[in-house]
């Protein structure tokens, strides 16, 4: 396979940036594109958080074919270099780095910013491929090329800088990106607001929305007949989840990644996640008059006894429960410190604020409203330390959960209530590129059924 690597700060990722990734598609297999993490020499990066450029990449190329979006540098927190990214996916196939032709300038001379500048640049300059992007009508020093090089012509310019500075201005970037990035940008107030935000009041009312409806209730299927198929999920600007929490916990797993956002119509018993039938049904459908909120989901490693780390994503909350009749021994750092050395329970949990309404509800832990910038740390029936319930967590909090006696005391691993096996140590914090878009109807938003929890209405939803 021949796979380009496409990396760049993407902030915002513009109409040019999608007619260069049309470009690379249709000469190699796949192309990787990179929004980078931190930059040192790009402050600017981080003008935007990294959910919200995550998010933008997403929907700037999730749809088109042979290109994937790679958040691995938004999630980490991280810049990779070139030399990096090579040695990471050359099992895949052969590397191709997409750069401009400015890089290469002085290449003849052993003076181009990639043999300079990059770190091993001039080994790279050596052994690896290069799909260099010129300007129509620029010619450039052939002498100059790497050994290994390919030009590819560019009919569309722009620059990122250019639409941050018209949206800075309040001026029309209609031509300058893709309609789903300006919605989204418009929504959240990027690049205009100074701190963006996490929640929006909006209409969709006749907007085209796709269907998710649980197969295994009969009230969510009945309830088709009622609003109908929907469109396919690339003509939608919303999804509908018909069913309770697990319906819509289901699709958020397997959809997020499109960026749509989820309205769901509770066809089970609580639904936090959900509106109520009597507002979702009432006139008009799509609701006109609804609360968007942007919520963070969970990041998760787990290890195996085998030393193996494999990766996940939660959207409610992740724990650790015990596998045999025995209570699990457990050691719980906060941020590298021991906070237990020895909890001794039949499992611990944490979980976003979001799903704080959830298992950790359950556990005795109090809900927190959904923008809460927080998040918890539960045990389940816990013996030692005794009195010992739960914790509250900044967002930037890690916690480790790790197994004392994994040989006589085995764990199992959920996430969401999805099982992972059994591992002997999970790592989790919130993560820093992915996020869920839940809509509620204003007139009875999730922080309703919240106040309800804490005032001993829950009757009243």
């Amino acid at each position: 396979m021949r796979i380009a690597i496409f990396g760049g700060s993407f902030n915002p990722p513009g109409n040019h940036h999608r007619a260069i990734a049309l470009l690379l598609a249709r000469e190699f297999d796949e192309v990787r594109v990179i929004p980078c993490g931190p930059r040192p020499d790009k402050l600017i990066t981080g003008s935007i958080p990294a959910i919200y450029r995550a998010a933008l990449c997403d929907l700037a190329f999730g749809d088109l074919p042979k290109v994937v979006v790679d958040l691995f540098d938004l999630e980490q927190a991280t810049f990779t270099r070139n030399h990096e990214l090579q040695s990471r996916f050359s099992r895949d196939g052969e590397i191709w780095h997409v750069v401009g032709a400015d890089l290469i300038a002085g290449g003849s001379e052993s003076t181009s910013l990639i043999q300079r500048t990059w770190a091993q640049g001039a080994e790279l300059w050596k052994t690896a491929h290069f799909a260099v992007l010129t300007r129509a009508g620029h010619d450039i020093d052939e002498a100059d090329l790497p050994p290994k090089s390919k030009l590819f012509s560019l009919e569309e310019m722009g620059s990122s800088s250019a639409i941050r500075d018209a949206l800075s201005r309040d001026e029309d970037v209609d031509s300058l990106v893709t309609p789903r990035v300006l919605d989204y940008i418009e929504r959240y107030g990027l690049y205009r607001a100074p701190i963006p935000g996490t929640y929006a009041q909006c209409s969709l009312h006749e907007a085209p929305f796709h269907l998710q409806a649980d197969a295994h209730n009969p009230k969510a299927q009945a309830w088709i007949q009622n609003i109908g198929p929907g469109v396919r999920e690339q003509d939608a600007s919303f999804i509908t989840v018909l069913g309770g929490d697990g319906a819509m916990l289901r699709c958020i797993r397997e959809h997020w990644r499109k960026r749509l956002p989820f309205f769901g119509i509770n066809a089970g018993h609580l639904g936090f996640l959900m509106n109520a039938p009597e507002q979702a049904f009432g006139f008009p459908f799509p609701p006109s008059d609804v609360i968007l909120r942007q919520l963070p989901m969970l990041y998760l490693e787990f290890e195996t006894a085998q030393g193996q780390i494999k990766t996940a994503y939660g959207f409610n909350d992740a724990w650790l429960e015990r596998s045999t009749s025995q209570s699990a021994w457990l050691e719980v750092s906060v941020n590298g410190v021991k906070r237990l050395p020895k909890l001794v329970a039949d499992g611990a949990l944490v979980a976003t604020a979001a799903g704080s309404t959830a298992y950790a509800r359950s556990m005795g832990a109090s809900p927190l409203l959904a923008d809460t910038p927080a998040w918890l740390l539960v045990g389940s029936n816990v013996m030692e330390p005794a009195h010992w319930r739960s914790a509250l967590l900044s967002t930037d909090s890690t916690v480790e959960i790790r197994c004392l006696s994994p040989e006589h005391r085995p764990v199992e691993a959920f996430v969401d209530g999805l099982s992972m096996g059994e591992v002997v140590a999970i790592r989790a914090r919130i993560s820093r590129a992915a996020a869920a878009e839940l809509a509620f109807c204003a007139s009875h938003d999730m922080a309703d059924k919240i106040a309800a929890i804490q005032f001993h209405a829950a009757q009243s939803f």
